[in-house]
């Protein structure tokens, strides 16, 4: 039974100011998310730090597809599809590594060179006369046609319907520029591992929950506290260790979430924190900001270090933090289940101390382990089961509506405005529907 086969089915699930429960809930619009959703959006894959020398790979999966990250002998990056001509055997099953200078299939020995096409078949005698040569089988593995390296960060259009990647992701492109900028030499390398977390919640949960300021003052309310009790006492200009540093602001008041603002962007991108953020307040260093200052100017360098929002989100797969160095990646498995992953950066040029800023952010936020994560896990997953209840088939996002608010294509609007919300559901149906027969 399909409930869901016309775009105006799905239309109907996303109103002005709320969105359906089976947005959620839903396993056949999970199945539709794969087919149409992401491969008319463009996904984050890993980021070009983690493949340095021609042959490293990573390997990953985006809406159900097994995708290879390749550096090649050029230097480029390509990314073929992480599957056997012959007969669709996985080429690595590694997460990554490198193959050398060319793939071997684990399973009848056909090899490959770095660009995906044949080098050499076992038992060549037994081909003569046969269309293996003119046939798919023949010609390798199958690079994607859409893939965009901005400043060392891959993406990939897995179809050919929605925009090219300039016109999709446009000025949302600049919180990537203000985290790379943050580099007297501007590069970025991932380092420190990864943190993965699996949530069984719908994806489009989590990722609302990064563009949400109203949550933190109830939500994170003992984590904020406990923290408060252990540095009560302290002199205002005692220095504050970094944990301190990075969970105290948790505990700041609705109108401090309110008037650090907050912007949208066309195709579901965001901005939280354009005025000031729980990230603004850490530690000043004047040699590093003297550097910046030396590799960028004066204005650029304090444009750079003055703006520190809360989490850009480069929809729908990538939420960004210029300060502390860290992203996350999410990564939808099922209806009810996302792997969340937190990477960290080291900002090649700079003090140790960023990295370990990033690191223990990483560590206090999102670790499965942390003392801010475990209560957005314990509240996304009474969500996806709440939602279940009967009585009320509808998600609020009332908050800060305006009707003239989808005639702007940019709009700068407070903190605790649901816009962003609206904003990822909107672009959500467009890129949907886009491919779907009527």
């Amino acid at each position: 039974m399909t409930a869901y086969r016309r775009p105006a089915d799905i239309a109907a699930l996303v109103e002005d100011d709320r969105v359906h429960r089976d947005l959620y809930l839903s396993d056949e619009l999970f199945a539709l998310e794969q087919q149409h959703f992401f491969a008319n959006t463009w996904s984050y894959l890993g980021h070009a730090s983690q493949v340095p020398a021609a042959g490293d790979y990573l390997a990953v999966e985006i809406a159900g597809r097994p995708l290879l990250m390749v550096r090649q002998g050029d230097g480029g990056i390509r990314v073929l599809y992480n599957r056997c001509a012959h007969k669709g055997s996985k080429l690595v099953s590694d997460e990554c590594g490198s193959s050398g200078k060319f793939f071997r299939c684990p399973y009848h020995a056909w090899t490959y060179r770095l660009d995906g096409t044949p080098l050499s078949i076992p038992l060549k005698s037994g081909y003569e006369g046969t269309r293996l040569k003119d046939c798919e089988s023949g010609r390798g593995m199958v690079a994607l046609r859409h893939v965009a390296v901005y400043r060392d960060f891959v993406f990939v259009k897995i179809g050919d319907a929605g925009p090219d990647f300039e016109s999709y992701f446009g000025a949302a492109l600049r919180a990537i520029d203000n985290l790379v900028d943050r580099s007297p030499v501007g590069r970025l390398r991932i380092d420190g591992g990864v943190l993965r977390n699996i949530i069984h919640c719908n994806w489009k949960m989590y990722l609302e929950n990064i563009n949400d300021t109203v949550h933190p003052v109830s939500t994170h309310e003992s984590a904020a506290q406990a923290a408060n009790a252990l540095w009560q006492g302290q002199p205002a200009e005692a220095p504050k260790p970094m944990a301190m540093e990075q969970i105290l602001p948790f505990g700041e008041s609705y109108d401090f979430f309110d008037r650090m603002g907050a912007r949208v962007y066309p195709n579901g991108h965001s901005m939280l924190g354009i005025n000031f953020s729980i990230h603004s307040g850490y530690a000043q260093m004047p040699d590093y900001e003297q550097a910046l200052a030396a590799a960028h100017g004066v204005e650029r360098a304090a444009e750079i270090l003055q703006r520190s929002p809360q989490n850009s989100v480069c929809f729908p797969s990538l939420a960004l933090k210029g300060s502390p160095q860290a992203f996350r990646v999410i990564r939808p498995l099922a209806a009810d289940r996302t792997l969340i992953e937190a990477w960290s950066l080291r900002v090649e040029g700079a003090p140790e101390l960023l990295f370990e800023r990033s690191m223990s952010y990483n560590r206090l936020a999102f670790s499965p382990m942390s003392v801010v994560a475990h209560d957005d896990v314990h509240l996304f997953e009474g969500m996806q089961q709440g939602l279940r209840g009967e009585g009320n088939d509808w998600i609020s996002l009332h908050r800060g509506f305006d009707p003239a608010e989808r005639a702007a294509p940019i709009l700068d609007v407070n903190g605790t405005n649901e816009i962003l919300m609206r904003n990822q559901f909107r672009a959500w149906v467009e890129f949907m529907t886009m491919s779907m027969p009527e």
